[in-house]
C-alpha cells in the first residue's frame, strides 16, 4: 500500500482507526462494533465523509489482507456489511471560489501552505496528488507537471500543463537539497493544510467545512478548476485528460452551472431568436419585392 499515491491519507485515518481497533484481534470485530464506532466519531463532531473514510482506509487493509490469504472470507464481511454514512451522490460538491474569494484567501494562508492552495486551484489536482509532489513531477523548462500511473487515483499517466500564475509561484518555492518534496515546512513535507484552511477562511468570512452551508475545502479547487476550463471554452475531453477523470459523469459532478451561465445561457438564446427574427423579416421583404 505504500506505493499507493493515497498512502499518506490512507495512513491518517488507519490511525484513526487504530486508535479504538488498534488492540483488537481483527476476527473479534463485529458489524456492531463499526456501528458504534461511527456513532462514537459522529458524536465527537467528524463528518459522514470522514467517517466513511476511516473505515474504509481499514476496509481497503482488511481486503488487501485477504487477496493474500491472512484472513478468511467471514472477516471481509463484517467489514462489508457496515454500510457508509454518506449515501449516493450526497458527498457532490458544487463550492466554486470566485476569483476575489480566491486572491483573499492566498493572502490570508500561511506562505508555506500558498503554493499548495494554488495548486489545486491551476491544476485541479487531488490534495494527496499536490502533497506528494516533487520536484522529479515538475518540468519547468516544459513548464508541466507529471504523475505516473502508480501516483494517481485512475491509475493512468497524466500530464498537466503549468499555467503562468503556478509557473510564478512554483519559481517561487525553495528547492531544499535534503528532501525532493516540493511543499516543506520546517524542513519536513507537509501532509495536511486543513487548520491552516480553516483559519484562513474564518479570517476572510468564507465558510469552511462540508458541514457548513457553502464551506469551501480544499478538494472544491478541483471543481473550480473543471468550471473554470469549461467557462474559457475549453472541450471536455481535454479537461477530463488533465484532470484524470475516466468518466463523463464523473467530470460532470466536478463541473458546477452557476448564475452567470444561466444568464449567458438565456442571452444566447434571445440572441438567437431575434436572428431568427431577423431572417424572417428578410425572407418576407424580399417576397414583397419580388
Amino acid at each position: 500500500m505504500r506505493q499507493r499515491a493515497y498512502y499518506p491519507i490512507l495512513k491518517i485515518n488507519l490511525n484513526s482507526f487504530n486508535a479504538v481497533f488498534g488492540n483488537t484481534i481483527v476476527n473479534a470485530i463485529k458489524p456492531v462494533d463499526l456501528e458504534n464506532y461511527q456513532a462514537k466519531r459522529k458524536a465527537e463532531g467528524l463528518s459522514d465523509s470522514y467517517v466513511d473514510a476511516q473505515i474504509g482506509a481499514a476496509r481497503t487493509m482488511i481486503n488487501k489482507a485477504f487477496d493474500n490469504d491472512l484472513v478468511g472470507g467471514e472477516i471481509v464481511k463484517v467489514f462489508r456489511r457496515v454500510e457508509n454514512l454518506l449515501k449516493g451522490n450526497a458527498n457532490a460538491r458544487d463550492r466554486v471560489l470566485s476569483q476575489e474569494e480566491f486572491d483573499k484567501l492566498m493572502a490570508a494562508l500561511p506562505v508555506h501552505t500558498r503554493a499548495i492552495l494554488a495548486t489545486g486551484y491551476y491544476a485541479g489536482m487531488r490534495r494527496g496528488e499536490v502533497l506528494n509532489l516533487t520536484w522529479s513531477h515538475i518540468n519547468m523548462k516544459a513548464r508541466t507537471i507529471r504523475l505516473d500511473a502508480s501516483e494517481t487515483k485512475d491509475r493512468e499517466d497524466r500530464t498537466i500543463p503549468i499555467c503562468d500564475a503556478l509557473y510564478s509561484i512554483l519559481n517561487d518555492v525553495p528547492q531544499a537539497i535534503h528532501d525532493n518534496h516540493v511543499f516543506l515546512y520546517k524542513g519536513k513535507p507537509v501532509r495536511d493544510i486543513r487548520t491552516a484552511l480553516r483559519k484562513a477562511c474564518r479570517k476572510v468570512g468564507i465558510p469552511y467545512g462540508r458541514g457548513e452551508k457553502d464551506g469551501f475545502v480544499f478538494h472544491d479547487t478541483r471543481h473550480c478548476f473543471n468550471t473554470n476550463m469549461r467557462k474559457a471554452g475549453v472541450p471536455e475531453s481535454v479537461i477530463m485528460k488533465i484532470t484524470g477523470h475516466s468518466t463523463r459523469e464523473m467530470f460532470l459532478r466536478y463541473d458546477s452551472v452557476d448564475g452567470s451561465d444561466t444568464r449567458k445561457a438565456v442571452d444566447q438564446m434571445e440572441g438567437f431568436l431575434k436572428s431568427v427574427d431577423q431572417n424572417v423579416d428578410q425572407a418576407l421583404q424580399n417576397a414583397t419585392r419580388g
